[in-house]
């Protein structure tokens, strides 16, 4: 593993241990070469998967991506990052485990708008807000009404 500080190539390993989530290992490393500590984790990828964006280009599926977007939407709410993490990991769980190499943007998004208003409902809105793309404030009002109108 490259230090990302200096670069070198040769780093050891001081400790290893199973992340909170179960799905990965946390590995504490050290560069003798600057003196740096860092931690990296290690998961399990079970297939190469492929986004089809609404264009219609494919392009290789990013979990940091959908890691930013979830976040984006919890910023400044009181979520545990833990949690924030096992639901990242379940939905990737789910991509790679549901029998096609492919998915469209469509179908993370319903998976991470299912994940969110069951962890956090304002941050739901703040994802729906750019998911379906909103215009305006009435768009707003519309979708939480709707919403409103599901709950009850």
């Amino acid at each position: 593993m490259r230090c990302p500080f200096c670069g070198h190539s040769d780093t050891s390993v001081k400790d290893s241990r199973t992340a909170d989530d179960h799905s990965s290992i946390r590995r504490r490393r050290f560069c003798g070469e600057c003196g740096s500590k860092f931690t990296t984790f290690e998961r399990i990828q079970l297939r190469d998967l492929v986004v089809i964006k609404k264009s219609g280009s494919r392009v290789p599926f990013d979990r940091d991506k959908l890691a930013q977007s979830i976040t984006t939407a919890l910023h400044k709410r009181r979520i545990d990052p833990e949690r924030i993490e096992r639901v990242i990991s379940s939905i990737v769980r789910q991509l790679e485990t549901s029998g096609d190499g492919e998915v469209t943007t469509q179908a993370i998004g319903q998976m991470a708008m299912q994940a969110l208003i069951n962890l956090d409902a304002v941050a739901y809105v703040r994802f729906a807000s750019v998911y379906h793309e909103f215009s305006n404030v009435g768009n707003f009002i519309e979708f939480i009404k709707k919403m409103e109108e599901t709950a009850v």
